[in-house]
């Protein structure tokens, strides 16, 4: 653990001269000005304190200034290091300011920082936190590219053309990725001028937009998902259970984050309903259990399938979709790089876990489940956001309009 240590400023000076806090760590050093000043005849070097003597009868003030910023220093950095966040000065630095500006951080300036340590004190999601650290790391990258200060008051419509351009042509980003790395540094200066942080409210401007696009996403048809439930994969348990996981959210919508925390206790009325609070919204769903459900439930004596991790549990099942035969050849429009890309793939290439809940809500709705009634089971406020999830072709809305009235 790097410690702490005090200097004087100008150790031979014959009037009173500044403290500094010094940290060193990993190869770095943060050098810092405690804006505490004393005249080093009343200095004690070796312990790094004022001198306890009635000639400076404010010796107890003083040293519990400085020892409290060594606890700040300290936290922050064990802090940092917990929230698997690589310490820096520039991120060591703003509990320190916090403590010793009376006007609590107005003299904060640094985007980047105020947004670190948003982040290690905020409550959000770890998978929300996971998000905005990406939009961090993006942001500390274009400063270090284009040698630019990022004030809040920097934050203008000049800096978005650039930051935009940067995101397109040098990471080569596509629009939906832009847009959410947008969306977040919104956040962050929303957090600075609700903090009053700050009066620059020109990310509000409609020029200042989060772009997107919409997403070609697929999803499996029933038929899809009977051929997957009805693979063989004794042999292979690891695929087995991740198998018996998707289909059990591919009939009741649960996300990855909410099938992970699913047991037994969650079963109700016989086993013929699932009761749960979502993980992300904290909405409390009840939903009935599908048949194949209930079989996969019973073969695990109710608790259901362990999960793996959402990396493996998304390549294991390219594999088992691989061996259920879903490989017809779709197409993928997206944009990239600020270029229109049109990419083949084989079905089976696209599944993730998240595939399942696309599958459900389209599969329901395709069923002519109400939407009101999916949506009380995804949790989407609005029809406008459920709509997203809708993923059917031409081909597969003109069926469902063949038994509509107004067609017969």
């Amino acid at each position: 653990m790097p410690n702490a240590t005090f200097i004087l400023k100008e150790p031979t000076s014959n009037t009173q001269t500044l403290v500094y806090l010094i940290y060193r760590f990993d190869g770095h050093k943060l050098k810092y000005s405690t804006r505490q000043k004393i005249h080093p005849k009343f200095w004690n070097e070796e312990k790094q304190r004022a001198k306890e003597t009635r000639q400076f009868p404010g010796y107890a003030e003083f040293n519990s200034i400085l020892m409290n910023l060594e606890s700040l220093v300290n936290n922050r950095f064990r802090n940092l290091i917990n929230d698997k966040t690589v310490p820096t000065p520039e991120n060591l630095r703003l509990p320190l300011d916090e403590f010793l500006c009376k006007d609590n951080t107005k003299s904060i300036k640094d985007v980047v920082t105020f947004a670190e340590d948003y982040v290690i004190n905020s409550n959000r999601k770890p998978g929300t936190k996971r998000q905005l650290r990406q939009a961090i790391r993006n942001l500390k990258e274009f400063k270090s590219y284009s040698k630019r200060i990022l004030h809040f008051e920097s934050i203008d419509l000049d800096f978005y053309d650039d930051y935009v351009k940067y995101l397109i042509e040098v990471k080569q980003y596509g629009t939906n990725t832009i847009g959410t790395l947008i969306k977040n540094l919104k956040l962050f200066m929303n957090e600075a001028v609700d903090r009053k942080l700050t009066n620059n409210v020109q990310y509000r401007n409609r020029r200042f937009k989060t772009m997107e696009e919409s997403s070609e996403n697929i999803y499996l048809t029933t038929n899809d998902i009977q051929r997957i439930y009805a693979i063989d994969l004794q042999t292979l348990p690891r695929l087995e259970r991740v198998r018996d996981s998707f289909i059990i959210a591919c009939y009741t919508g649960l996300r990855f984050s909410d099938l992970k925390q699913l047991k037994t206790e969650n079963l109700i009325d016989d086993w013929s309903k699932i009761r749960i609070k979502t993980e992300k919204t904290g909405e409390l769903v009840i939903i009935p259990l599908h048949s194949y459900v209930k079989e996969i439930l019973k073969k695990y004596d109710g608790s259901p399938p362990q999960i793996l991790s959402n990396q493996k549990m998304n390549e294991y099942l390219k594999e088992v979709g691989e061996r259920a035969g879903i490989d017809e050849n779709v197409m993928i429009n997206s944009t990239k790089g600020g270029v229109k890309v049109n990419e083949s793939f084989k079905k089976f290439e696209l599944i993730t876990t998240h595939t399942a809940r696309r599958s459900f809500a389209t599969n329901a709705f395709l069923n002519n489940v109400p939407t009101i009634s999916i949506m009380k089971i995804t949790g989407h406020r609005t029809e406008k956001s459920f709509m997203k999830y809708i993923k059917i072709s031409q081909e597969d809305n003109a069926n469902k309009l063949i038994l509509h009235p107004f067609f017969n």
